[in-house]
């Protein structure tokens, strides 16, 4: 446990120097996601899509992303997450009012996966490889991720030619934090 506050330190100092030329993101906007090589700091986008990231930052909080597998991942596109069951057809039960934006599909950018319906969003996100802009205006964007996307890289991909992107033994989030929360638990265990 000390190793994991430890590391988590390092990285919020990292993330906090790297960003601090341009303006420093506020932690209680920040989500610390927690893979098998290292930690992703994404920043939400609150005033793009409020609600979206009102939603996540509560099941984070829950502890509702911790363990879950990314199901879907398709090497020079996206990785796919957020459903408990594994299966890419679960979530949390409680769909989210689509709001989109102007935000393109770009690498690193987070979307809200869904159905055909627009307002089907739930749980599950994407991360993009790659620019997506054909996914422009028809997706929720509610994050983008701005330091740790090597790591994300390194997400177990399906197999080449998979049209379904189904990943058999998917890695896992091991968890997602909300920055502002983990700087009051660090603090508390590095004095």
């Amino acid at each position: 446990m000390r190793k994991l506050f430890a590391l988590l330190t390092i990285g919020i100092f990292a993330f906090m120097t790297s960003t601090a030329s341009a303006q420093t993101p506020d932690p209680e906007n920040v989500l610390v996601l927690e893979l098998k090589d290292g930690l992703v700091y994404i920043e939400t986008l609150p005033d793009v899509a409020p609600n979206h990231v009102r939603r996540i930052k509560q099941l984070a909080r829950q502890g509702f992303y911790d363990g879950i597998v990314f199901h879907r991942v398709m090497d020079g596109f996206m990785a796919q997450t957020g459903d408990p069951t594994g299966t890419g057809r679960g979530g949390s039960g409680r769909n989210i009012r689509a709001e989109f934006s102007e935000i393109s599909f770009d690498r690193g950018i987070l979307g809200m996966a869904r159905s055909q319906s627009e307002d089907s969003a739930d749980s599950q996100f994407f991360i993009m490889f790659a620019p997506g802009t054909f996914l422009n205006g028809k997706y929720t964007v509610w994050g983008r991720v701005v330091q740790g996307m090597e790591f994300v890289d390194l997400i177990k991909k399906a197999p080449a030619g998979s049209q379904s992107g189904q990943v058999d033994g998917p890695d896992k989030m091991i968890s997602m934090k909300v920055l502002a929360d983990i700087e009051d638990i660090t603090k508390e265990y590095i004095k």
